[in-house]
């Protein structure tokens, strides 16, 4: 029997992308399975990108962050050029951009956020909302592009309610890594916040922006195409879960702890969410 063996490597490298996805995030991995399986794996190839982007500049303490990420830079847009690339996790990503035309715009955003946390540690409104929308409503959109499969039209219309969760996404991540991110990385992200005097007034208006957000992206996770709603409602009522614990925390917890949805919990959700759809007809 004879073997295909370009379509072997790139099966390779897309097994790699799911590889990273489950071992870095369980809430994530959760969410890309109840997907339809004909779109899993490139949204498995697009979190592996943005995890290991994330990953230089967030653990990689102890070697040349920035020639590193500068490197990882060069080779991405040499791979998207290429089509190709001996790194499996650039490869995977290279062959999305290319399938789905994921815009340039969209990865440099990405890349240039990710690239800030090398040397800024503090954020005024105008550089929190271009991190937030360079770190993550890029990403959401990402994932619709895919999820639109081309319909340049429905992209456009649900574009909006992508970023919005996108964003809500990453501020409940800020919440929750208050204490890693200031005491191991000496970054507080959230503008006008003094962490050593974090107050449950600091937290409240965080939170009430933070629900506007996942206000505003329910309206349109119902309009998602089939294939892709069940899968991103998800990973939507897991954070609004998390978000939820976080809320009936006090501030000075946040700050010294962790907040994090147990796995029994996240079954919980997954079942309870999968009869909510089934009764409302997702």
């Amino acid at each position: 029997m004879e073997y295909n063996h370009l379509e072997l490597y790139h099966s390779v490298c897309t097994e790699c992308s799911r590889l990273v996805t489950k071992r870095y995030s369980t809430s994530f991995s959760l969410g890309i399975r109840m997907l339809d399986k004909s779109i899993r794996d490139p949204i498995y190839s697009i979190y592996g990108f943005v995890r290991f982007a994330d990953e230089i500049v967030d653990t990689f303490h102890d070697y040349p962050k920035e020639a590193l990420f500068n490197s990882f830079k060069e080779d991405t847009w040499r791979a998207i050029r290429d089509k190709i690339s001996l790194n499996p996790i650039l490869h995977s990503f290279q062959g999305v951009v290319n399938q789905f035309g994921l815009e340039d715009e969209l990865i440099t955003a990405f890349l240039q956020s990710m690239e800030t946390d090398l040397y800024q540690s503090e954020h005024e409104k105008t550089t929190y909302e271009e991190y937030i929308y360079g770190s993550a409503e890029v990403v959401g959109l990402m994932t619709l592009r895919v999820f639109c499969a081309g319909d340049n039209a429905e992209y456009h219309r649900l574009k909006p309610y992508a970023r919005s969760l996108g964003a809500a996404f990453q501020k409940v991540n800020f919440l929750r890594d208050l204490k890693s991110d200031y005491k191991e990385r000496g970054r507080v992200y959230f503008p006008n916040v003094d962490f050593a005097n974090f107050s449950n007034s600091d937290k409240k208006k965080i939170e009430e922006d933070i629900q506007r957000d996942f206000d505003h992206a329910a309206q349109g996770i119902v309009q998602l195409p089939p294939n892709a709603r069940f899968g991103v409602y998800i990973a939507y009522k897991y954070y609004l879960n998390l978000f939820h614990k976080i809320c009936c925390r006090d501030a000075s917890e946040v700050t010294t702890k962790r907040i994090r949805v147990n796995d029994f919990k996240k079954l919980y959700i997954l079942m309870k969410s999968a009869i909510t759809v089934k009764l409302r007809s997702f």
